[in-house]
Order: C-alpha cells, then sequence, then structure tokens
C-alpha cells in the first residue's frame, strides 16, 4: 500500500460524516506504520476503543470505512474463529464481528453490514508471517502462494466495500 497523509485518510471516509472523520484519532503509530507489508490500513480508534476505522486502496482514490467493534468480546464458548479477509484461524477472542453503518442515506437511517475481521486488524500482517496468532490450535496448510492469499483477501475487502457503498 502506497503512504498516506492523514487529510487523505480524513477525506477518504464513505459512511461517516466529515466531522466525525475529523474528530476519529490516527493509530498511535502512524508515523511509523509499514506501510510495504500493508494491503489497508486497520486501527482501533484509540480515542473511542468501540470504533474501528478501515482505509482501503481503490482505482480512485482510498476507501474508509468506519466500524462499531464489540462492546462484549468475550466468546469462550467458541474455540476457533476465522476471519472473513485473509481467512486466519484465530482463538475464541482473536475474530471480531465488526459492523459498519452503509454509506449515504441507508446508513442514516440505521442500515449496517458486519463482517468477521482479525480483533487487531492485522491481517495483511498475518498474511505475511510477520504477525502470528496468539494462541493457534491448528495451522492450515494452502498451496496459494503469498501473492495469491493476498489476492485473495484483497477480493474480500472488496466485497465488503461494495456491501457498504451499494446504491440504495
Amino acid at each position: 500500500m502506497e503512504p498516506l497523509t492523514e487529510t487523505q485518510i480524513r477525506s477518504s471516509f464513505v459512511n461517516c460524516s466529515k466531522g466525525e472523520a475529523r474528530r476519529m484519532r490516527l493509530p498511535l503509530d502512524f508515523a511509523t506504520l509499514p506501510w510495504e507489508d500493508l494491503d489497508f490500513l486497520g486501527w482501533v480508534d484509540p480515542g473511542a476503543p468501540l470504533r474501528a476505522h478501515l482505509v482501503i486502496p481503490g482505482e480512485s482514490g482510498p476507501v474508509g470505512i468506519t466500524l462499531r467493534m464489540p462492546a462484549n468480546r468475550n466468546t469462550s464458548a467458541v474455540k476457533s474463529s476465522l476471519c472473513g479477509i485473509c481467512l486466519t484461524s484465530h482463538a475464541s477472542s482473536g475474530v471480531a464481528l465488526l459492523v459498519a453503518p452503509l454509506a449515504g442515506a441507508p446508513g442514516r437511517e440505521g442500515n449496517t453490514v458486519g463482517v468477521y475481521l482479525c480483533a487487531d486488524l492485522a491481517c495483511s500482517l498475518y498474511l505475511r508471517d510477520k504477525r502470528r496468532p496468539a494462541l493457534r490450535t491448528t495451522r492450515y496448510e494452502e498451496s496459494l502462494t503469498l501473492d495469491e492469499r493476498i489476492a485473495r483477501a484483497r477480493g474480500n475487502l472488496d466485497s465488503f466495500v461494495a456491501r457498504v457503498t451499494a446504491p440504495a
């Protein structure tokens, strides 16, 4: 992913107001992000821990999506979960259902769409083995190359963006 400026990030959001985009806090490590290892920028808002944000590169510029994190992340009844973007298997609390308001009028009316994501939003790092799930019980071996896994994750992300931005 190409590095983005704060202005590019804040102006990219499609499902929140300009005021909300102005008030969100960028990742604490923004100045040192490993842009070359990122397929998208994802972070939990340091000033609002129940808010998360994704910025995905797009053909006509980055697309930002704001999401709600679950208030109760206790999923002890579930032994493992799978991220819907990178397909990384995590122990129960490593995947969270994040909910995004739809863009435009449908979102203002309360309509949302959800996706199961790595709770730390570090899908790109898991794909590249730069981060490992905390309590992985089973490692699924794939015959796909890194480029193919990245393309699959990107396709899953693009599908999610399309669901958020679909016209009413």
